[in-house]
């Protein structure tokens, strides 16, 4: 399996498959992302390998552990390794190949954000917002 960031500086190789996926809707996750929860997954370090970019990550670690690795060039969130537990923290949006994986776990849903939840009149869209005629209707 390969991934990479947005502009394909930073990118990586798993050798090992991809069992299941989680998502953290913790606070911290959302501002690292922007987004209602943080998809991703955890491999062994020994089936992680770098391919290109490394040299281009910078990191970001609150005094509580929490750590954020991102492309120096696009920002985008990059694995990192998991403290000291032999494991790599693998964002899922980076990951190129189709997945047929599927999200097993949600963390922290107490902290989830009050807008996550999708209503019934929530419109769907398989294209962006240029599909719509109007963007009115979105807001």
């Amino acid at each position: 399996m390969k991934g990479e960031c947005l502009c394909g500086s930073v990118k990586f190789e798993i050798t090992e498959g991809i069992r299941n996926l989680y998502q953290c809707h913790c606070s911290l996750c959302r501002k690292a992302t922007g987004a209602a929860a943080n998809a991703a997954t955890f491999v062994n370090e020994h089936a992680f390998r770098w391919v290109s970019g490394e040299s281009g990550i910078r990191s970001y670690k609150k005094p509580s552990g929490f750590r954020s690795d991102f492309c120096s060039v696009c920002g985008s969130p990059v694995p990192n390794s998991l403290r000291d537990s032999g494991m790599v923290w693998i964002p899922a949006g980076l990951l190129e190949e189709t997945l047929t994986s599927k999200i097993s776990v949600h963390l922290h849903t107490e902290s989830a954000a009050s807008w996550e939840e999708e209503s019934a009149q929530c419109v769907r869209l398989a294209g962006g917002p240029e599909s719509l005629e109007s963007l009115d209707s979105m807001l």
